[in-house]
Parts: C-alpha cells; structure tokens; sequence
C-alpha cells in the first residue's frame, strides 16, 4: 500500500488547541475515530516516515495535514471489509520483522557502540601507521612524444604550466589547469608515480608515456601524511564498529539457530515476478 500526504485544507487552530508540552505524551489522544484513537505517538511517527523535503517543514505546518492523513487512513481502513489481501497480509508481516529486527540492532548498538570500541577501532585501522609522503602535481596529456616534447620547450620557454594545460591537454584535468590534487604511493601508474617522486618540487618532467598517452607533470607541493584525528574519522568508525557488531552477532544467531534452507533449491527464481500469486 502506498502512503501518501495528504495536502488537504485546514481544519483550523488545531495545534493551537494542543495541550501544554509538559502535559503530552505518545500516548496522548489527539483524535478519536468511530471509537479509535489516534495518539502524539502516531503523529510522530507519522512525521519521521515522511519524504525528506516534507520533514524539513515546521511541526506547525505539518500537524494539520498529518492528523488529516491518519484521520483518512483510518476512515478508509474501518471501512475495508472482508480480509486483507495475501499482498497486504504478506506486507504487514514483512514489515513487522523490519521494524523488530531494526529494534534488535539498536539494542545491539546502544551495547556495543561505545568510546572504547570506537578508540579500538580507530586503534586497529591507524596505530603503528608509518607516515607517508603525499604529493600534489599538475600534467598535460598529449597523444604523442613530440608533442609532449614541444610542450615541455614551451613551459621551459616561459609560457604558463595552467594555460597550456588548458590549451592543449587532452586529459579531463585540462579545463583545470591540468591539476591532479594530493595522491599518495600507488594511487597512480607507476611509470606516472615514478615520475613524480623523482621531480623536485616546482621542477617540470620530461616526457612520461603511460596507456593514456604521453604526460608532461610538474611537482607542485609534497606533504607527509599523518593519521587522521579520531574525530575527523568518528562516522566512519562507527559504522565500522556497527558492521563488525552486526555481523558477529547475526553469525551466533545463526550458529544457534536450525536454518532448513532446502525447499528453496526446489523454487525457480523467476517466482519473484509472479504478482498473481499474491491477489
């Protein structure tokens, strides 16, 4: 079933009418249907499973419109008849193993994503890291070693290293003065890296071939790369520590569980488009 939001006319001062903060909670009644209530807790949730350019609205804008959805919704369920659909009765199961299964793991995350196994993993991805050289260089591609040689006789000559590069390199750099950025070992061919360590820096290479073609590269700065800062890199270990949470703990429900996957090598797989099956 596909959930819309109603953008329906005002029903007037209805948040106005709420009752005081400290007076509210989800179990709050907000509107009452042929004796079924809808609480604060269904409009909130209500609210956090909307499209993202509807949550960026202010509660005072939603509230109407969300109430009149569950309002709707509610109408249109107390007067379905008969039973659900196997579609439906399929869905709801579906749904309700999501929503328990995502309670599971923020059991398992509110365990096990702590400081300490942030610090470990942090530890485990960067301590004992040997700093590293980094280095920014620019290039001109050309397709051919002469070209590439008449190009270095120009920048020797005194002409500009970005405007040539925008003038005549074929690479995707071009339009940007032929600048590749900040790359460390291994990042880059290694005829091309070869190049590039051997230059000083500001000094300009002779002509270097690699499958694109030939490159003429000048060594713009180099740099040693530390380890990031723990909170620089925070977000991604966290969900190193979830990922590493989640699978050792889906790998001892599984260990412990009886798991009798036979029947599926009996199923053709193109079942999965068969909707009839489920009317």
């Amino acid at each position: 079933m596909k959930k819309r939001f109603f953008s329906l006319p005002a029903l007037g001062l209805i948040a106005a009418m709420a009752l005081p903060a400290a007076a509210q909670d989800a179990d709050t009644v907000v509107a009452t249907v042929n004796g079924t209530d809808i609480t604060v807790g269904h409009m909130i949730v209500a609210r956090a499973s909307l499209p993202q350019q509807f949550q960026q609205l202010p509660p005072e804008v939603l509230f109407t419109g969300i109430l009149e959805q569950l309002i709707n919704q509610t109408l249109l369920a107390q007067a379905y008849e008969g039973e659900l659909p196997k579609r439906a009765q399929f869905q709801l199961e579906n749904e309700t193993r999501s929503l328990t299964a995502g309670e599971a793991l923020e059991v398992l995350f509110q365990e096990q994503l702590t400081d300490d196994a942030i610090q470990a993993a942090y530890e485990a991805q960067f301590a004992g890291t040997t700093p590293k050289e980094e280095y920014n260089a620019s290039h001109i591609l050309v397709e051919t070693e002469e070209e590439a040689t008449a190009v270095k006789s120009e920048i020797e000559g005194g002409a500009d290293f970005e405007a040539t590069a925008r003038e005549k390199s074929t690479g995707p750099s071009g339009p940007n003065g032929g600048l590749l950025g900040w790359f460390g070992t291994g990042q880059m061919v290694p005829s091309f890296e070869a190049a590039v360590i051997a230059l000083e820096v500001g000094e300009v290479s002779d002509p270097v071939q690699t499958d694109f073609g030939w490159h003429i590269i000048v060594l713009n700065e180099t740099r040693i790369a530390e380890a990031p800062a723990l909170d620089e890199v925070r977000e991604e270990l966290e969900q190193t520590v979830r990922d590493t949470a989640v699978e050792g703990y889906v790998a001892e429900l599984t260990e412990g569980a009886q798991i009798d996957q036979s029947a599926a090598a009996e199923i053709d797989p193109s079942v999965l488009l068969d909707l009839t099956l489920v009317q």
